[in-house]
């Protein structure tokens, strides 16, 4: 895997909420471990509660390597009632506000799922205001190539290909900016990422 840094550069000083493109199990593994020794040693990703909890050796390694933050899929789809659904969103957004603290770093996917690769998938309004929480945060887009090719859906061993992962300037919530506009401006800063690297 080759690393390019475009318009940034990973400081310790500050916490970052690292936006990531999402087509395999296997990306937050190969961004963690992409990122300097000092920023990953505080850096958390946030993984699939229900996938992650599946057999011992994978909730070993989210809880005691990778420190994961473990989130429910599908809770607030899942909820009876609109209120039931904000109140879900609230706690979700309560507990990543407090797994950054005042040091750590996330992982986060905006999707909120795994895309087929092809594009960029909607994103949901958690990075919004997860954003809005903590103006303090660097949001700093990623994108990473073929990993959707490394590692199918469904598949266990991955293929040996070339993959390029490209980090992006960080962006923040502008004053008066609603939710949509947030959203599709960050979105649109991931996908551009796919270009920025060599074809």
């Amino acid at each position: 895997m080759q690393v390019q840094w475009a318009g940034c550069e990973p400081e310790r000083a500050a916490a970052h909420l690292f936006r990531e493109s999402h087509t395999s199990h296997l990306d937050f593994v190969v961004l963690w471990s992409a990122l300097p020794s000092e920023i990953r040693a505080y850096t958390r990703p946030i993984a699939a509660k229900d996938y992650w909890e599946e057999t011992s050796v994978r909730r070993y390694l989210a809880e005691n390597v990778f420190k994961a933050v473990l989130v429910g899929r599908g809770a607030m789809a899942k909820s009876k009632s609109h209120d039931e659904a904000k109140f879900v969103g609230r706690s979700m957004i309560e507990d990543l506000t407090a797994a950054l603290g005042e040091r750590n770093s996330l992982i986060l996917f905006p999707e909120g799922t795994r895309g087929n690769g092809e594009k960029v998938g909607e994103f949901r309004g958690g990075l919004y205001h997860l954003g809005l929480r903590r103006p303090d945060v660097e949001l700093v887009p990623a994108y990473l190539e073929n990993m959707n090719r490394i590692l199918p859906k469904g598949e266990y061993l991955p293929v040996p290909m070339l993959s390029l992962l490209t980090f992006g300037k960080p962006i923040q919530v502008e004053p008066h900016e609603n939710k949509d506009g947030f959203l599709e401006r960050a979105r649109a800063v991931v996908s551009s990422l796919r270009r920025i690297g060599p074809a």
